[in-house]
């Protein structure tokens, strides 16, 4: 069995408020992107994993096994072998580890015959990982609270050319909420993202974006280049390092890889 885990960019990002758990709550708009890891599940004795492609740091088991094991914990699941193809860039602010874990969710239950709902499987996704439960949909949805209360947003960019540039720069989720101050938002993000997209630079802003940059001026510039180029809204995704850029035709962004890999998402 083989499923593609799309990555997915954030269209504003408004942090709101630390909780007394730890967790920030966060007002964003998911949108996915067809940029993809690929995983595949066959028969195996026992639970391996195995990946290839980019590199992973170590650190524990990954977001794949968590996921297994939950649901291992939950149903005495039949054992596998994951096997992962990791193209989507890591600590990227792009979502692709908690794509993976929502994907092999999706798959363990369909192989195991456990017709789990879309309720339950985005229950269990919330707690491998905030960004998890978005992709058991994979359609755009403002998010709040921690990342997992969804409203569902109309938005087609089908008509436009996405990219993606990241840099040599790898941002942990920790690092990214010491550079920000949660604040009460002065935009209305939901009515902002209904504008035609060229006003989206000025109403649209990652909260992230004022102390990454100071600390990381590449990816500013990153982001100044992309506008240079013809963008019409750009912007760091999550908590970065990775910047998009959205186009009203294909482009070729070969001048920027001296600043980063540049990654041009397709159909399948």
């Amino acid at each position: 069995m083989i499923s593609f885990a799309n990555a997915k960019i954030n269209l504003g990002l408004l942090v709101t408020e630390k909780r007394g758990d730890g967790y920030h709550n966060i007002e964003t708009v998911f949108f996915p992107v067809k940029l993809y890891d690929v995983i595949e599940i066959t028969p195996s004795e026992r639970m391996t994993f195995q990946v290839d492609g980019l590199a992973i740091p170590d650190g524990g088991s990954n977001l794949c096994e968590k996921a297994f094991q939950l649901l291992d914990a939950a149903y005495g699941i039949a054992p596998v072998h994951i096997h992962l193809l990791k193209n989507i860039p890591i600590g990227a602010g792009l979502g692709g580890g908690s794509s993976d874990a929502a994907h092999v969710l999706k798959m363990l239950s369909t192989y195991n015959s456990l017709d789990l709902s879309t309720e339950q499987l985005q229950s269990y996704a919330a707690q491998l990982g905030a960004d998890c439960p978005f992709f058991v949909t994979n359609k755009p949805v403002f998010a709040s609270g921690i990342g997992t209360t969804f409203e569902d947003v109309e938005l087609d960019l089908s008509n436009y050319f996405i990219a993606v540039v990241k840099p040599d720069i790898h941002i942990s989720t920790v690092e990214a909420y010491q550079c920000v101050v949660p604040q009460t938002p002065v935009s209305d993000l939901k009515r902002a993202i209904q504008l035609p997209i060229q006003e989206w630079k000025y109403h649209l802003v990652n909260d992230f974006e004022l102390g990454v940059f100071e600390r990381y001026p590449l990816i500013e510039k990153i982001k100044h280049s992309l506008y240079e180029k013809g963008a019409i809204y750009a912007a760091m995704s999550g908590s970065g390092s990775a910047v998009f850029g959205i186009f009203e035709s294909r482009i070729d962004l070969q001048e920027l890889e001296a600043l980063g890999m540049v990654y041009y998402p397709v159909d399948l």
